[in-house]
């Protein structure tokens, strides 16, 4: 209750309606509401009336918001792997199941792993939310790093269709083409 209370006194409303009205200092204004309707039992505040009816005819007009998220890949969550790779599938016979090998050559998460972090699985990130998988292994020649492999297995048709359904975006916004050999 105490974090509840010094949270609406220190919050930027508060210090601008103290500053902008009188009445608002002094203890005569702020009162404690003590409603057996309500499980909260800290100060309410007066505000003033703002302008509602242009905040409606706004939103009115806005219409439905569609957030949209650049498909990416990631080595390290948070980060954007810049390198495109090069992805081979396959598919059982069947059609349950089937498997994606992401190859990366000269990778950019080994240019800042040392900013970034530890390479902690693969992501596949778009509007529709993360495909992931730990199956990831890198290649080392001379003792530097030079390429990543990562495979992200799909058990099911559900995964399959989701799956290519990122790729078909992923394909879009970094200039990909799906040759079938």
């Amino acid at each position: 209750m105490a974090t509840l209370q010094s949270l609406a006194l220190a919050s930027p409303v508060a210090q601008h309606l103290q500053h902008q009205t009188r009445s608002f200092s002094g203890s005569g204004s702020w009162a404690v509401n003590k409603s057996s309707y309500s499980l909260f039992n800290g100060q309410s505040l007066c505000l003033p009336r703002l302008r509602l009816p242009l905040i409606r005819r706004k939103l009115r007009t806005s219409g439905l918001v569609t957030m949209m998220v650049k498909p990416a890949i990631q080595f390290v969550q948070g980060a954007d792997e810049q390198t495109v790779p090069d992805v081979r599938l396959t598919k059982s016979r069947d059609g349950t199941n089937g498997m994606a090998i992401f190859t990366f050559d000269q990778p950019s998460v080994f240019d800042s792993s040392a900013e970034v972090g530890d390479i902690t699985g693969f992501y596949m990130i778009d509007e529709e939310g993360i495909l992931q998988s730990v199956d990831v292994n890198a290649k080392f020649v001379n003792g530097k790093p030079e390429r990543i492999e990562a495979k992200y297995i799909m058990r099911t048709p559900r995964e399959w269709d989701r799956f290519m359904r990122f790729m078909e975006k992923y394909a879009n916004a970094n200039g990909l083409q799906f040759v079938k050999k």
